[in-house]
């Protein structure tokens, strides 16, 4: 399985590239959030490939939503993880894809194509990057973390308390956007990630990789992530960091 997701990723990752930084065709869709052609090409492009080699799997995409819903193996596709990012020249956008068994995450890739980075969990079987084993950092202090807020406008927006609290919480904070710093984290880089107003395409890859990695990611609640999950994730390294951030939330 490991080498089909490292081929899909790859796939994609090429795919991704003939259209970075080139003429887009771009759309909206109702939510307001853009949609380009590079989108539904990649994403095209691996469910072919899944419906070849994993024809009784069901596939769940962004751009062209589900397909064998009732199946005990699912795909989550997302084809071009920020999108905002990717449209304006950014290079941080990722590309993610999950294989969930009886709605549990079995295989998280979060590939970064204008990166060369390709990041696999697999459960129980640890996480890699381009094929060296990655671990998540020993971070057990929040005052001694590097906190990564993502869609800190949104969280700004609907959460200002919680916004407050951010803002003077971590050793160092910094803000992102997309599945990046989720990476980062199981890579041991960063130790701890919040973000919010996620789909489960978003969420679900990552969160794969993190748990393969030796972390901990669920909802602001504390609660496992699933297909109907609310979309508010807190990431972290360690039992104990995931708990400060906890009582961070709900303070």
């Amino acid at each position: 399985m490991t080498q089909h997701a490292d081929r899909i990723a790859s796939l994609a990752s090429e795919a991704a590239m003939g259209h970075f930084r080139g003429r887009l065709g771009i759309e909206f869709k109702d939510d307001e959030s853009p949609v380009t052609h590079a989108d539904k090409s990649v994403e095209t492009m691996v469910r072919s490939y899944i419906e070849t080699h994993f024809p009784d799997h069901g596939i769940f995409g962004e751009e062209h939503g589900f397909a064998g819903a009732d199946r005990d193996d699912i795909w989550i596709v997302d084809p071009i993880d920020g999108t905002r990012s990717f449209l304006s020249g950014h290079p941080l956008f990722g590309f993610l894809l999950a294989q969930l068994r009886n709605g549990v995450p079995q295989l998280g890739v979060i590939g970064m194509p204008a990166l060369g980075e390709t990041f696999i969990g697999v459960r129980d079987q640890g996480a890699t990057l381009n094929g060296q084993p990655i671990h998540v950092s020993e971070q057990t202090r929040l005052d001694d973390a590097i906190l990564f807020v993502n869609e800190g406008d949104k969280i700004y927006r609907d959460h200002p308390g919680i916004f407050d609290r951010l803002m003077q919480s971590g050793r160092t904070r910094r803000f992102a956007y997309d599945c990046y710093p989720h990476a980062l984290l199981a890579a041991g880089h960063v130790d701890v990630v919040i973000d919010f107003d996620l789909q489960a395409y978003d969420y679900l890859p990552v969160s794969a990789v993190i748990e393969a990695a030796g972390g901990i990611i669920t909802d602001w609640d504390g609660n496992a992530l699933g297909l109907g999950s609310d979309g508010r994730v807190v990431s972290a390294a360690t039992p104990e960091l995931h708990r400060e951030m906890l009582e961070l939330i709900h303070r």
